[in-house]
């Protein structure tokens, strides 16, 4: 494994945990480095990333994000992306995630690839969100 991978994922996943960089920062980052992509599961507290030849990236989540609901709640989701989205008042990527456990979400699947986030809850049900900028 290329160590410089390992810590370009861990800087990330670091600064998305102490909201010193943005959403779109951090995609750029990931993708620069050549990443497809990564895993964030709720239920297991880990984020994996992923490498175009197969390997895999993972690390411990920094904070537990509470028990997530069993009924899929999709607005709620979308809602919660919108104002991470806008840097709301308050946001911080800890409550973010709060939110989505709280509607459901069990974890979230980013593509760089699809441009696209999936975001899944204990049932399979998914909600998409786009990545700005593209349909």
């Amino acid at each position: 494994m290329n160590t410089s991978l390992k810590t370009i994922a861990q800087n990330c996943l670091r600064a998305a945990e102490d909201n010193s960089q943005a959403f779109p920062q951090i995609v750029e980052t990931l993708m620069n480095a050549g990443f497809e992509g990564y895993n964030i599961d709720f239920r297991r507290a880990v984020s994996i990333y992923y490498c175009p030849g197969g390997e895999t990236i993972e690390f411990s989540l920094n904070k537990a994000m509470g028990e997530i609901e069993a009924t899929f709640n999709a607005s709620a989701i979308q809602a919660a992306v919108r104002e991470a989205q806008e840097q709301a008042p308050g946001y911080s990527y800890a409550g973010f995630c709060t939110k989505l456990t709280q509607a459901g979400c069990a974890g979230y699947v980013v593509s760089f690839l699809g441009r696209r986030v999936l975001y899944f809850g204990r049932t399979a049900e998914t909600h998409v969100e786009h990545f700005p900028g593209r349909n």
